[in-house]
């Protein structure tokens, strides 16, 4: 659609395509970005969170996501969906903000770190079993814990997660097939 023709359009009632155009209008930019948010808050949140396993370090790479998507949504192209294009900054600045805190410690103790936060986290709930899932997911390889919790928990396809990542579908299959044989060895070797 034309960018006249969606212009009396409401914006809730825009599509995310819609939406990325409509930024463009001045006048429109801070309904349009109100909607982008109300849209995907809780989508982008949950999945730094699952990164990041503490909630006040989601809920800074949540917020810097959004301000990334601020200053970046004009010259959004539109090669991919706008889910997708946040969903990549979100992964960025998760990764980043892990890093930030992390940036001289190695896997091992990374995975060790994150294992005592799934135990001790004020905002972790469940039941033993989900614990322990938690747990053997933050001892998996960077790479293979993005692709499992885009895949697991978001329910994402290959092709979504290889437009996020920019990693070939193969290659992502393959990823998420070691993940899940690691996080059984794990579950299975402490139960």
């Amino acid at each position: 659609m034309a960018p006249e023709s969606i212009k009396n359009i409401a914006i809730p009632n825009l599509t995310d395509a819609e939406l990325a155009a409509t930024f463009a209008d001045p006048g429109r930019r801070q309904a349009v970005f109100g909607e982008i948010v109300s849209r995907f808050k809780e989508r982008v949140y949950n999945h730094v969170r699952r990164i990041l396993i503490d909630h006040d370090d989601a809920d800074d790479a949540a917020q810097n996501t959004f301000i990334r998507v601020w200053e970046n949504l004009a010259t959004f192209r539109g090669d991919s969906a706008l889910f997708s294009w946040i969903y990549r900054i979100a992964t960025n600045e998760a990764l980043a903000q892990l890093r930030k805190k992390r940036p001289n410690v190695d896997l091992e103790t990374a995975s060790k770190e994150m294992a005592n936060m799934v135990d001790s986290g004020p905002y972790i709930s469940g039941d033993e079993i989900q614990r322990k899932l938690q747990k053997a997911i933050v001892t998996l390889p960077e790479k293979q814990r993005l692709v499992f919790h885009m895949k697991y928990f978001d329910e994402l396809s290959y092709e979504q997660i290889g437009e996020i990542t920019g990693t070939s579908i193969g290659a992502l299959k393959a990823s998420y097939f070691h993940a899940v044989h690691k996080i059984e060895e794990i579950i299975k070797r402490n139960i």
